[in-house]
């Protein structure tokens, strides 16, 4: 496997310096960050990334993300426009030895949760959604400012886009999503990247909002649209195993086998009766998802991959952005790099 790191760039606390010095880290995951969704990537902030990356003796040939528009998402008249821009930036990434990009096909916004510093009993704070805190809320009502929540929205816009959605539904959701594919999938494949979709976080609807990167037969679906390893999955054990009726090391296994796993994302989520779930350690003990069975599957399937430790909880007074800072995403990877080095050598006897 190749382990990697997310960095959010030049105005990441974390330093690349810091990032290095964990032990078998090989790639930094980051993204040009001075440009609007839609538009072209300038090169040169490819390449100062590739650079700055280099010099700190690591490798910059995973990018995460490349923002899909939601004019794009919805179909609109700007959708074609807007997909040559996005195959454009496939062809700039790849000019500068990026080999796996990954995006998502999530409406309106990535991910959400309710609190982003719930304390735990040990002190630590990390990222939540209860349910209860979510029931009496009505975006097409009420201003909502949740975590995940693309900032860059009015509330007017939100509603907009909410109610937008909510006329396509799934289906044409999926026929948004099927004709993006069918357009960048041979481009990636011209230019040897993977593209990795990540799956929706939470994988089910939220507000009426259609979801559609949620389950086993979706992704059966998204991977059939185009069969090729250039159309692969970023499967977040954490996204997908918020929900009950995922069984990730078995969906890990599978997908594996079939070399349509470009990008791993390792973390852990505590489930609740209720649907509600908490981030935790990355340790199988601390949460709801079998860590070993996971490594397992995918050391036995052959996957020789990108894998970060995805969201850590905030430890030992860290401050920074939420669930990304340093300390606990570093003992996330000790964890991995461990539950990989027996895994293989269990593979071997």
């Amino acid at each position: 496997m190749k382990l990697s790191f997310r960095w959010y760039g030049e105005s990441d606390p974390i330093s690349l310096e810091y990032i290095r010095q964990i032990p078998n880290m090989r790639s930094v995951v980051s993204a040009v960050y001075d440009v609007k969704p839609g538009e072209v990537w300038p090169e040169e902030s490819i390449a100062r990334m590739k650079a700055q990356v280099e010099a700190n003796g690591m490798l910059f040939d995973i990018v995460e993300s490349v923002p899909v528009p939601e004019e794009i998402k919805l179909g609109t008249e700007k959708a074609e426009a807007l997909t040559e821009v996005y195959c454009e930036n496939i062809r700039r990434c790849a000019k500068y030895g990026i080999k796996c990009i990954t995006y998502n096909f999530m409406p309106v916004f990535d991910w959400t949760r309710t609190q982003l510093d719930k304390k735990a009993p040990d002190g630590s704070t990390s990222l939540v959604m209860y349910w209860e805190q979510m029931k009496d809320l009505d975006p097409l009502k009420d201003d909502i400012h949740l975590p995940g929540w693309d900032s860059s929205y009015t509330q007017e816009e939100v509603r907009d886009l909410i109610t937008a959605y909510g006329k396509i539904g799934e289906e044409g959701l999926w026929r948004n999503l099927e004709k993006f594919l069918k357009k960048i999938i041979p481009v990636a494949e011209e230019c040897g990247v993977r593209m990795a979709i990540h799956p929706d976080d939470p994988p089910y609807p939220i507000f009426g909002i259609p979801r559609i990167v949620t389950n086993e037969q979706n992704l059966d679906r998204l991977l059939s649209v185009v069969d090729s390893p250039s159309n692969s999955l970023c499967l977040c054990t954490g996204s997908l195993g918020c929900a009950k009726f995922n069984d990730i090391p078995q969906m890990v296994r599978k997908y594996s086998a079939m070399d349509r796993i470009a990008f791993m994302h390792i973390r852990q989520v505590t489930l609740m009766e209720d649907g509600s779930f908490e981030e935790s350690g990355h340790l199988s003990k601390c949460g709801s998802l079998d860590m070993y069975e996971i490594v397992k599957a995918l050391v036995e399937t052959g996957f020789d991959g990108y894998v970060r430790p995805d969201h850590g909880r905030m430890i030992w007074g860290e401050t920074g952005k939420p669930g990304y800072g340093l300390y606990d995403r570093a003992l996330g990877a000790a964890y991995i790099n461990g539950l990989f080095e027996a895994c293989e050598k269990q593979k071997g006897e």
